[in-house]
């Protein structure tokens, strides 16, 4: 590609996209080459391009994940894209940027993978008389409703086959344009088949365009927790991640904030700086908050063991020590006052039956 073609290959260091919150585009922890903003000594004023999205396709070979994670309750989950254009400067998925030979910065907010025909895909691996049915988790790598979604359609045909299938499945989201899905979410969570988790990281509007720069404000979500509320979907409020020290101080206000718009349960993780979201998260805090960055990561450190991070089992999500266990404290203390539920109920997996096909022909024994 040629240099002046990607505006995010000139940024001055320091200098930030607009629209992006990060202001790094380092080469990926696999690559050879790194690339280093330099000052070209030329102090002549002038404003950052704007790094247009740009979207690459890729024909899934499957649909489903596994996992065997001790730390969440699934064991599988579907990725209709690879990248976020959401651009949330702290998140946890970024280093899956460097397996595509990315980088884990703005090429991660930027460049996007595309899944067409991960339907499809999906429906033939539900159909296989070796499945054995579990809740699909969709949503806990990147944001299946980000930007890029409201064209690409991939997640309403993924919702299309789950709800032919009659199978459950268990959605996370910071994207109001779930509310475009609410027809199917409905019908399914009618029959216990669908929860959905919506993600507010804060309730500041400008801390929250500054860090999560395409994310809709925390009003808006809260607003969609409502809607999807009225429409019968059960909602859990995320609050998370928590940052120590910047954000952890409106956890209960968050959890109020769901509750009021109708969530019924709750969860709250911290936050997680694995490889090179850490220097990613510490160039933004440096830049954006430079009197709160001595402060927020000793507090990071101080739940995780005294690193940037602890990838341990067990420990990544809640982390550890006096500051953890306070705030998990906090956290049963308001969901309790609050009526919110730590877990919503079981979804139901006795429901799953593929659905037939032009041609197929019914059994004898099917009314």
């Amino acid at each position: 590609m040629d240099m002046d073609a990607d505006p995010s290959r000139n940024l001055r260091a320091g200098q930030q996209c607009p629209g992006r919150s990060v202001r790094s585009n380092r080469a990926g922890r696999f690559e050879r080459h790194e690339r280093v903003q330099v000052h070209d000594g030329w102090d002549i004023p002038e404003d950052a391009r704007v790094l247009r999205t740009e979207l690459r396709r890729e024909r899934p070979r499957s649909a489903l994940t596994r996992n065997n994670s001790p730390d969440v309750h699934f064991d599988r989950s579907i990725n209709p894209y690879r990248g976020c254009e959401h651009g949330c400067v702290y998140c946890f998925a970024r280093p899956s940027h460097a397996y595509l030979g990315l980088s884990p910065g703005l090429d991660f907010d930027s460049k996007l993978i595309l899944r067409p025909g991960i339907a499809d895909v999906l429906d033939a691996e539900l159909r296989k008389p070796s499945y054995v049915a579990a809740p699909i988790a969709i949503g806990t790598n990147t944001d299946p409703y980000q930007p890029v979604e409201s064209d690409a359609g991939l997640m309403r045909d993924i919702l299309r086959v789950l709800q032919a299938h009659a199978h459950p499945v268990m959605i996370t989201t910071k994207g109001s344009l779930i509310e475009r899905d609410i027809d199917i979410l409905s019908d399914m969570a009618g029959r216990g088949l669908a929860q959905v988790g919506v993600s507010v990281t804060t309730l500041d509007a400008e801390l929250s365009r500054s860090m999560e720069p395409r994310v809709p404000s925390p009003a808006r979500r809260l607003r969609t927790i409502a809607r999807l509320s009225a429409a019968g979907v059960p909602v859990r409020i995320c609050a998370s991640p928590m940052i120590p020290g910047l954000t952890d101080h409106e956890l209960e206000r968050i959890l109020a904030g769901g509750a009021d718009a109708g969530a019924r349960a709750a969860s709250t993780i911290l936050l997680r700086l694995p490889r090179e979201v850490a220097e990613l998260f510490k160039d933004w805090l440096k830049d954006t908050r430079p009197d709160r960055y001595a402060r927020v990561m000793a507090q990071v450190r101080a739940v995780h063991g005294g690193q940037d991070y602890d990838s341990s089992w067990h420990r990544r999500l809640h982390g550890q020590g006096p500051e953890a266990r306070l705030l998990r404290q906090r956290f049963r203390i308001a969901c309790k006052r609050l009526g919110l539920n730590e877990h919503l109920p079981p979804l139901r997996v006795d429901l799953v039956k593929a659905p037939l096909r032009p041609g197929d022909q019914m059994s004898l024994f099917e009314a």
